[in-house]
């Protein structure tokens, strides 16, 4: 058993790192066209922390346990308390809005299955201090563009957008007393995912008007100005407003979207929305900022990306290029290894990737294995010293040039 990875957990081979990068990579570069600043939190909190925020039921969810001091601890299931406790602890030092995102491990305790593990990487983005519908059109828009990093097109996904708002207002419009609202919620949340005939009977009499409601569609004067405002930006075929998204955690005030790929194959790739109230529930009423984020977790991405031919081709190409080195080293003569060794320090201390054999081979093998990491360069270090044979390894271009002369050679070739 101690061999084996615990289940739910993954080995991360080179090709498996390769793609994780390539995933961070993409969420990194696209969060910060949208003036996104990086942060993170610890991955171990107070347990207290998630029952606050979610009841004493999420224990059941957690990996949590006495630390030697003993404190009860848990590794983090999700990163928005971890970040409510941050911005009421910093909010002073910060000009809002707070535009943050988070790339961190996260971890939770329940049944493995497809597109869900124990532990998972998320992208997380959040909009701290801002309370217009502005802020709402650019956490979707940076959702989408996201996903179109990938290579994704509104063929490939859709953003299902909601507002807990719409029904709010009707639970208040027939009378339904607060204490049952949040099963009224998600007894409507997951009413795409059940039985129609175990759906009714969970919302009883008000189960055919919210059949109705979500066969023929809600009207929502919000949800028709937010598809607006990503039409103006030629977003409007990534989203389609979906009343019967409501999100089942309790702490959501307005807004809220998950995004699905178009075949209906997988779980959500994201989901987020507007939780308005939840600094300050966590922080005893001591900050209260109007909030809203998204997550995007890995493993489903990362199916997706499998699934789709030209998500998947572009993957490849990305890793192919990366994986590419610019100059493989051919030491011909043992006898001049301790003359390439210095030469072989230049180079990468002027940032270029360069690779040798670590034991004497024959040429040939060392060759080939240039052509394997796709090196652009081949330098030989043979009977020639002190001058050294250059090999453009995409002309096949063979020069001798002298040891001194190397680097403003190589500079030619590779700039």
């Amino acid at each position: 058993m101690f061999m084996q990875a615990l289940p739910g957990f993954r080995d991360f081979l080179p090709d498996d790192c390769a793609t994780r990068n390539y995933v961070f990579a993409r969420w990194r570069k696209i969060t910060r066209r949208y003036a996104f600043v990086e942060w993170d939190g610890p991955p171990l909190e107070a347990t207290q922390l998630y029952k606050k925020k979610s009841g004493t039921e999420i224990v059941d969810q957690l990996f949590n346990f006495l630390d030697k001091g003993e404190r009860e601890v848990a590794m983090r299931p999700e990163l928005t308390p971890t970040l409510a406790r941050v911005v009421a602890a910093h909010e002073r030092e910060f000009k809002k809005p707070l535009k943050w995102f988070s790339i961190g491990q996260f971890f939770r305790y329940e049944k493995q299955q497809r597109g869900r593990l124990r532990e998972h990487f998320q992208l997380n983005c959040d909009i701290i201090g801002e309370a217009n519908l502005p802020a709402d059109i650019e956490l979707v828009a940076l959702c989408i563009d996201v996903l179109r990093a990938f290579g994704f097109t509104e063929k490939d996904f859709v953003v299902r957008i909601s507002d807990r708002d719409f029904w709010t207002d009707f639970l208040r419009e027939k009378g339904v007393s607060l204490d049952e609202w949040d099963e009224l919620l998600q007894a409507i949340d997951k009413s795409g995912r059940e039985p129609r005939e175990k759906t009714a009977e969970k919302l009883g009499k008000l189960a055919d008007p919210i059949f109705s409601i979500l066969k023929t569609g809600g009207k929502s004067q919000k949800l028709d100005r937010l598809v607006g405002g990503l039409r103006e930006r030629g977003l409007e075929d990534y989203v389609a407003i979906d009343v019967g998204i409501v999100r089942g955690l309790a702490y959501y005030t307005g807004i809220v979207f998950e995004v699905f790929d178009r075949g209906g194959k997988f779980r959500a790739i994201a989901g987020g929305g507007r939780y308005d109230t939840l600094i300050a529930q966590l922080s005893d009423g001591a900050v209260s900022m109007p909030a809203l984020g998204f997550a995007m977790g890995d493993v489903v991405l990362g199916e997706l990306i499998n699934e789709t031919a030209h998500a998947r081709q572009k993957l490849e190409n990305a890793i192919a290029n990366d994986r590419k080195i610019d100059i493989y080293v051919v030491i011909a003569k043992e006898e001049r290894r301790g003359d390439a060794l210095p030469q072989i320090q230049k180079l990468r201390d002027h940032s270029y990737r360069v690779d040798y054999p670590l034991s004497g081979e024959k040429v040939g093998k060392q060759f080939q294995t240039a052509e394997q990491l796709r090196a652009r360069v081949a330098v030989l270090f043979g009977d020639e010293w002190p001058q050294v044979k250059l090999k453009d390894m995409s002309s096949g271009e063979q020069q001798l040039v002298s040891k001194d002369d190397l680097m403003s050679h190589v500079e030619s070739i590779l700039r």
